[in-house]
């Protein structure tokens, strides 16, 4: 089947032969004549199988008849990352070349008011991150109200991202007449039900067993230490190791753990560039666009980079971490092994994992093979190599054993404060209370104050017994009193004439 045969415009047509692909993949070839026909779509296939052409091919063919009125978008596109929203821009600038159709980018990082100017002037299609649209619509810049069509991608990246309310809320603005396409590559229950609140009467199309890896991608595990200087050691030697590595993407679970991981690379020589959430706008996309035009070779991320980037020449991938949610295994490796070519995935293993590990070879329905040995040929202690301890950002032996005597030495100056206090306060006395006096009587000097052990008898005891465990917190002066309060007072008698 040809694209000729799916029923798109000469415009499409051309500008897809121009871009040099001639046959469509199995998601494009059922969902873009549903499309056409103006049915909801719900198609579910795994990354790295077109979904994004399935949608934006069909969709310039619409938008062909008809104009955009001022903050009115006639199509809108939710995407749950910046990057894959700017994607899907790439995509619409590709395909459509030879229409003249106004795309805007609704995304986090970019002013407020260049996306404001471009609302303004009418939008036939909207692509935005759910939070900054209703950004937007909050201020009073968008309506909602002239979406025709509606395409909900990487649905459960958004269930797993939090973005479900914001879509439950964005979809009642849009009017109910719309078209909607969702799209995601796995189907938990709770993206069904969202499915079957969002469509009418859709067209499901599965070309793919939902969370099935693709047969090109060569997986094995590694088995390694659960410390991190040991799992960054067995990493650069999995990589110098690697056959054919003409670039690669490594996956940390955490974000802090892609910068240090990506600051102990470099330090070794390797040519590496971070990706995670928590970077500003301007510096991921420089870091991917670095890893895409091949000036970087390899690129530390989180996974924000694991869903629906369009990177097909990834030879790698390695996952530092095994992830927590075995769909988002799925995704990882899916970054390479695209369109046809081979890619090979390695997870790096370690004590603790046992679990992770089984859900996702569940979840993929085969068992994973390991590369040298599984945990159970693995040492109990692994020793760092040379320089390592040294080359940890302080975290070796002798930096431990120096930590370790301040903090001693430091409890030893705390403990010898606290009984200094304890000896002072024992010293110091404390005043008896001044008997009352009848009216007209002189104040009587106060007695030698007791010391603070001699108690009056009788008097309750409020303070803890146990003064060596936890000295009594000072009030005021504490139990020392200066001794100008102490002395008598004494009033001159007045003169029997007066």
């Amino acid at each position: 089947m040809s694209f000729a045969e799916l029923g798109l415009s000469e415009k499409v047509q051309q500008a897809v032969q121009a871009a040099g692909y001639t046959t469509p993949t199995p998601i494009q070839a059922q969902a873009i004549p549903h499309v056409l026909a103006r049915r909801d779509v719900l198609g579910v296939a795994q990354t790295g199988t077109g979904k994004t052409a399935a949608f934006t091919l069909p969709m310039l063919t619409l938008l062909e008849q008809g104009r955009a009125r001022a903050r009115m978008p006639r199509t809108l596109i939710l995407e749950p990352t910046r990057e894959l929203a700017a994607q899907v821009v790439e995509n619409f600038e590709r395909y459509g070349s030879n229409h003249k159709l106004n795309v805007a980018l609704l995304i986090g990082g970019v002013s407020f008011a260049d996306q404001d100017l471009k609302i303004t002037r009418g939008v036939d299609v909207l692509i935005a991150t759910p939070g900054r649209l209703l950004d937007h619509f909050e201020r009073g810049k968008l309506l909602l109200t002239g979406v025709e069509l509606l395409v909900i991608d990487e649905a459960d990246r958004m269930l797993d991202m939090g973005f479900i309310p914001d879509i439950e809320r964005i979809v009642k603005l849009v009017p109910f007449t719309r078209q909607t396409l969702f799209f995601s590559a796995t189907m938990p229950p709770e993206i069904q039900r969202l499915a079957d609140d969002f469509l009418h009467n859709p067209v499901r199309i599965e070309v793919a067993r939902p969370a099935s890896t693709a047969s090109t991608i060569t997986q094995r595990l590694v088995a390694t230490g659960s410390e991190g200087h040991q799992k960054r050691k067995t990493l650069r030697k999995l990589i110098r190791a690697a056959e054919e590595l003409n670039n690669g993407i490594i996956f940390c679970n955490r974000k802090r753990d892609v910068a240090q991981l990506q600051k102990s690379l470099s330090n070794h020589g390797f040519n590496v560039a971070a990706l995670h959430g928590d970077m500003d706008q301007r510096a991921r996309m420089a870091a991917l666009d670095a890893f895409r035009s091949g000036e970087v070779p390899l690129l530390v991320a989180s996974d924000v980079a694991a869903r629906g980037l369009d990177i097909p020449a990834v030879s790698h991938v390695f996952n530092f971490d095994v992830p927590h949610h075995a769909e988002d295994y799925v995704h990882r490796i899916g970054r390479t092994g695209r369109a046809g070519r081979s890619g090979a995935a390695f997870t790096l293993v370690g004590r603790g994992d046992e679990k992770s590990l089984a859900a996702i070879e569940t979840l993929i329905g085969q068992p994973i093979a390991w590369a040298d040995g599984d945990l159970a040929s693995l040492p109990e202690g692994e020793a760092d190599e040379p320089g390592e301890r040294r080359s940890r950002g302080g975290r070796g032996r002798r930096e431990e054993g120096r930590r370790e005597e301040n903090r001693r030495e430091e409890g030893r100056r705390d403990e010898g404060r606290r009984d200094d206090t304890r000896r002072r306060r024992a010293r110091s006395p404390r005043p008896e209370e001044a008997p009352p006096r009848r009216n007209g009587e002189a104040p009587r000097a106060v007695d030698a104050p007791r010391l603070q052990d001699e108690r009056p008898v009788g008097r309750r005891n409020t303070r803890s017994r146990d003064d060596d465990a936890m000295p009594d917190a000072e009030i005021g002066m504490g139990a020392h009193v200066p001794a100008f309060l102490l002395r008598p007072v004494v009033l001159k008698k007045r003169k029997e004439s007066e």
